[in-house]
């Protein structure tokens, strides 16, 4: 796992659609709201363009996203909470996440809001250990 300006990024054993799948199964089990699934691959495909399997997934918690907004209005832009899966070029998949510690450096969050943002790393963790889900 690597952090790089504010975002964290980590392998994943599996391809694309299956981690993204993976991942969606964690959240529907803990009562996560699911806004998003966007597979950029198709997207790209649609306009005649070339892309490595990449698929963004859109969640959050209303409850928890709203107290972020009411203390600071502008972390929604950030939000709902994205992770990204994505191909590299040697073929390796990978998972990338805005660091909670980043976002609670950019918009001044207490640590008290930044738990509601910081379930993000033991979610993929959970989504990415190798127990069979699927």
């Amino acid at each position: 796992m690597n952090a790089n300006n504010g975002i964290i990024s980590q392998l994943s054993q599996y391809s694309v659609p299956v981690t993204i799948d993976r991942l969606e199964a964690v959240l529907e089990v803990k009562g996560i709201t699911i806004f998003a699934r966007i597979d950029q691959q198709a997207e790209a495909e649609k306009v005649g363009l070339s892309l490595c399997p990449t698929q963004l997934l859109l969640f959050g918690n209303p409850k928890a996203g709203t107290s972020l907004m009411v203390a600071e209005p502008t972390i929604a832009l950030d939000l709902p909470l994205k992770v990204l899966a994505w191909e590299a070029a040697d073929g390796k998949v990978w998972v990338s996440y805005n660091d909670p510690n980043y976002l609670k450096q950019r918009f001044s969050l207490c640590d008290e809001l930044v738990k509601n943002i910081a379930i993000i790393a033991p979610l993929i963790h959970q989504a990415l250990s190798s127990a069979d889900r699927k």
